[in-house]
């Protein structure tokens, strides 16, 4: 079997909420369906559904990769109008990263690798 992309399905606790969230980081975020949108950036791309299982949520870690965390913290850092929280940029060894939690509760890894 030769995999040519994987797609993660993220619930939604208010799905125009996040879609909302997802296009203010960047994603252009088009309806596929009355219960499931694609958000893409460049060659990558996630599902937004319309169903919401809170423990599922929670417990969701998505890595996304940048090449400017400044940049990315600048952004984060204006996203008043959403019920979200994040950290400031950490250092790692590898990189650095911020961690920010979307408004269904699902953790998203900025990462800038070194």
């Amino acid at each position: 079997m030769k995999i040519d992309d994987i797609r993660v399905f993220v619930p939604c606790k208010n799905y125009q909420q996040s879609c909302a969230f997802y296009q203010a980081l960047g994603f252009n975020v088009e309806q596929a369906s009355a219960d499931l949108s694609i958000a893409t950036s460049g060659e990558c791309s996630l599902f937004l559904q319309r169903y919401y299982n809170q423990e599922f949520a929670e417990n969701l870690m998505l890595q996304v990769c940048v090449l400017n965390i400044n940049e990315a913290f600048d952004i984060i850092s204006k996203l008043t109008n959403f019920d979200i929280r994040f950290e400031g940029i950490k250092q790692e060894l590898w990189g650095k990263v911020i961690y920010l939690w979307g408004p269904s509760g699902e953790l998203l890894h900025v990462t800038e690798f070194n």
